[in-house]
């Protein structure tokens, strides 16, 4: 079957899979730092940028970190600032000019989030796993969310999770041949049936408490209906079809710092937007009706940990 044009290019290998580019900047600080002496840049249409800012809001980083969010709109040129949110630090019209900062010959996919040094005047790290590992050591105010009881446990699902969910969504909908697609689309129910299994009896992935893990995995299931069912054809099945995996969702958009943190309309509008080899019309879907805020009997399975 022929191949159609990747959404992009340097990131499809000759089989027409979707393969992610790297994160450039990986440099970490763990120790807590004086309130100003970072930037958080985001994109709340974002799932690897969004874990962060839910970590930020339930490490109760607001004073210490202060957040800029980008345009949901993106084009060649990358991630961009608007009138109603531009860059405060620089007047910037692009996020690119950090990565130029910092390293003049990048020339890569500029993505988010960006955790920037406001005294060295360069991009720290934009690794949002990293990121998120290090907002959660910045601060003892709510869950400690990897601890040490549970890490080994929280890393093996999220090992899993990552390969065949977050980023399996996006192997299936940036596929530029049939195989590519098939390839993806199979482990990633595969997987959400396990989790849906694991959920049966267990409010939250690891241990009865909220980790890492479940940021990690809420970005993508929050995004699945409304975006990924059908903009990525990720549609065997609704997550709000599956039996524990819809209430568990429900449940974390309902916790403090998520469903806070959810903007529904930058993420269907950066989606259908943005990619326009899969949606060339650039028409935004007005459904579908989430209900979000509807009961899930998730206090069964234990104590609330936010």
């Amino acid at each position: 079957m022929s191949k159609a044009a990747a959404a992009f290019p340097r990131e499809s290998d000759d089989e027409g899979r979707f393969v992610r580019q790297e994160s450039a900047f990986r440099d970490q600080v763990w120790d807590r730092p004086a309130p100003g002496r970072y930037h958080l840049y985001v994109c709340k249409a974002c799932p690897w940028a969004h874990r962060t800012m839910i970590v930020r809001e339930l490490k109760g980083l607001g004073d210490v970190l202060a957040m800029t969010t980008v345009d949901p709109i993106r084009d060649e040129r990358g991630w961009r600032f608007s009138e109603d949110a531009p860059d405060p630090l620089h007047g910037w019209s692009l996020l690119s000019e950090a990565y130029t900062a910092t390293d003049p010959s990048f020339d890569a996919r500029v993505t988010v989030p960006v955790l920037w040094d406001t005294e060295e005047g360069r991009v720290v790290n934009n690794e949002s796993a990293e990121v998120l590992r290090m907002l959660n050591a910045w601060s003892d105010e709510g869950p400690d969310l990897l601890p040490d009881d549970l890490r080994e446990e929280v890393e093996e699902v999220e090992d899993r999770v990552y390969d065949r969910v977050n980023n399996g969504v996006y192997k299936c909908g940036f596929a530029s041949t049939q195989e590519a697609y098939e390839e993806a689309f199979d482990p990633l129910f595969a997987e959400l049936d396990a989790l849906d299994a694991r959920l049966a009896d267990s409010r939250y992935l690891v241990g009865g408490r909220l980790t890492e893990a479940d940021v990690r995995l809420y970005t993508t299931l929050v995004r699945f209906d409304a975006v990924y069912f059908g903009h990525f054809k990720c549609n065997a099945r609704r997550i709000t079809d599956f039996p524990n995996l819809g209430p568990y969702l429900r449940d974390l958009f309902q916790h403090p710092g998520f469903g806070s943190t959810t903007d529904f309309d930058h993420i269907k509008r950066h989606y259908y937007v943005t990619h326009t080899s899969i949606n060339p019309t650039q028409i935004v879907p007005k459904g579908p009706v989430l209900d979000l805020d509807a009961p899930h009997d998730r206090d069964r399975l234990g104590p609330r940990t936010v």
